[in-house]
């Protein structure tokens, strides 16, 4: 069972009626207040793709997760408030990638319906929290162009999953786009998926920590020790330095919660971290 009053503690809101400016409120202050973040992989916290358990970590220990993490607590909340929230196969394509390679598995989309409103007569909403800097509030799942702060976004119709949709991101963005199927999934669909994102040593997951956060001016993004702050004037990186302002960030920025983390966990993770990211800059020098 979902701690309803506690989850929206961590939001700053109180319980409402399902509407559609309710369901927009929810998303925003996700998006806002609970971190798309690599950081449990990081401590060697083993996790799973069970909605229940994805919120009780939200609502317990202030801590968020990535996409399966973040948009399964969500779906807990939202189906625990009334709404009629669905899973699908998604699959998000880095930058680089020439072509749409489909639903893949490797990200957990959502979609509210029974909500219509002028803006979206069908009541169906694309719903994601778990794009680290995509959606900030949701859509209707209808074909066009839409803006969220600095980032242009188009959703269409997939070329590649039969009655599928596709997202595509602005090229400032952090990917490329994302394929998802119109069949309704369930969490098994994504177990396997899951253990190779959390465990391979390939894992993108694995190999960086990495915390964002989505809010109406932009996106800020952490990625090792370098913090990228993306606005409608443009993006500004910078390297955080010492400890004590990386984890500074993490618990303020990024509203991390780490009361169940040890001060040698903490030392500890803190030098993976810096020794990566040395490694990664003496690579970027090569």
């Amino acid at each position: 069972m979902v701690d309803v009053p506690a989850y929206l503690s961590r939001l700053g809101l109180r319980a409402e009626p399902p509407s559609a400016p309710a369901l927009a409120a929810l998303h925003r202050a996700h998006a806002e207040r609970i971190a798309y973040t690599t950081f449990d992989i990081h401590l060697g916290r083993t996790t799973t793709v069970d909605p229940l358990e994805s919120a009780d970590r939200v609502a317990r220990l202030g801590r968020g997760g990535y996409c399966y993490h973040v948009n399964g607590a969500l779906s807990a909340l939202l189906s625990a408030l009334g709404y009629d929230v669905r899973w699908h196969v998604g699959g998000v394509q880095g930058r680089g990638v020439p072509e749409p390679v489909g639903a893949n598995g490797n990200h957990l989309v959502l979609t509210v319906h029974g909500l219509p409103t002028p803006e979206c007569p069908a009541g169906v909403w694309f719903t994601d929290v778990g794009l680290g800097d995509g959606l900030h509030a949701p859509v209707p799942l209808a074909p066009g162009p839409f803006r969220q702060g600095p980032y242009q976004f188009h959703l269409d119709r997939s070329s590649v999953e039969s009655d599928g949709w596709r997202l595509t991101h602005a090229p400032i963005g952090g990917f490329e786009g994302m394929d998802f199927r119109a069949k309704e999934a369930v969490p098994t669909d994504f177990a396997a998926m899951h253990a190779e994102l959390s465990t391979s040593p390939t894992s993108g997951f694995v190999r960086t920590l990495t915390a964002q956060r989505r809010h109406a001016a932009g996106a800020d993004v952490l990625r090792g020790l370098t913090l990228t702050t993306v606005t409608s004037t443009g993006q500004a990186k910078r390297e955080v330095t010492n400890q004590e302002e990386w984890w500074g960030m993490l618990t303020g920025l990024f509203n991390i919660g780490i009361d169940d983390v040890t001060a040698a966990e903490r030392a500890a993770l803190w030098d993976r971290v810096r020794a990566a990211h040395e490694t990664w800059k003496a690579g970027e020098g090569q």
